[in-house]
């Protein structure tokens, strides 16, 4: 898509293609704390090149519109389990999956947890001075073990029945995987036990009805995913082993991205 520059308020400005905070660039081999955010490191594992020219050379990316549907879903939903955290409840939703010992986990931290913006969970990275952070949908308690277990809020609007299996296999739905690993690293990192066991919270609007009428009719269903932490420092270390040195990276093959700097450059020649 093809992208205007505004400001705050909406006004068209001049586009630099730089980034305009000094904040937002990490200095190779800088003392000072820097902060790498999940969406971030999932960028560095998609394309170094493309993290690279972000986060080291200040380069700024054309900007998207935001999810807005996606965001109300997750808001209303995030409201509804707080009654449940409030309550101490098991929510509608744990009887039918035979959950009814899991309850929405309360914690002092939680709204900043689930700000991925101005908040989110923070960990600073062994003797290094990279702050990871991610914004988490919500975190669960299994009052049997006293564990923590991750969960995400996806939307989407598919004719496919949301199985657990066709759902987890699915290719664009690799770095959804990778979230809840990284969720479940930072909350460990902080001293806290995890559930071998994360859940999607899928929502699903039916496409098939006759018509709107001013709603959507959603299904929902949890999928369970066996998550994995145990690959995340080493790739956290290649990411900052990346960061550190002077050379920009060569980029991925498939990256689409970088295929369109490189076919741009020939014309602006």
């Amino acid at each position: 898509m093809i992208s205007l520059k505004r400001n705050s308020r909406g006004e068209l400005v001049p586009a630099t293609g730089r980034r305009s905070t000094e904040r937002s660039l990490y200095i190779p081999n800088q003392g000072a704390d820097f902060r790498v955010s999940r969406s971030k490191f999932s960028d560095f594992l998609t394309c170094p090149r493309c993290f690279y020219l972000d986060r080291v050379k200040g380069l700024d990316e054309p900007g998207m519109p935001g999810w807005a549907l996606n965001s109300a879903t997750d808001e209303l939903l995030k409201k509804e389990f707080d009654i449940c955290r409030e309550n101490q409840m098991p929510h509608r939703l744990f009887k039918e999956y035979g959950l009814e010992h899991l309850v929405p986990f309360k914690h002092e931290e939680m709204n900043q947890w689930r700000d991925a913006l101005r908040g989110g969970i923070l960990h600073k990275f062994e003797d290094t001075n990279i702050i990871l952070s991610g914004g988490v949908d919500d975190i669960w308690l299994d009052t049997k073990t006293k564990e923590l277990i991750v969960v995400d809020y996806k939307s989407q609007a598919s004719l496919q029945a949301v199985e657990p299996i066709t759902y987890l296999n699915n290719v664009y739905h690799h770095g959804y995987k990778l979230q809840l690993d990284f969720y479940n690293y930072l909350l460990n990192c902080k001293g806290y036990k995890t559930s071998p066991i994360s859940y999607f919270l899928v929502v699903n609007a039916n496409r098939t009805e006759e018509g709107f009428y001013g709603k959507m009719i959603f299904t929902e269903t949890l999928i369970p995913y066996k998550n994995d932490v145990t690959w995340i420092s080493s790739k956290i270390k290649d990411m900052i082993k990346l960061i550190n040195q002077k050379e920009v990276p060569e980029g991925h093959e498939s990256c689409e991205n970088c295929a369109y700097a490189r076919q741009r450059s020939v014309f602006d020649r």
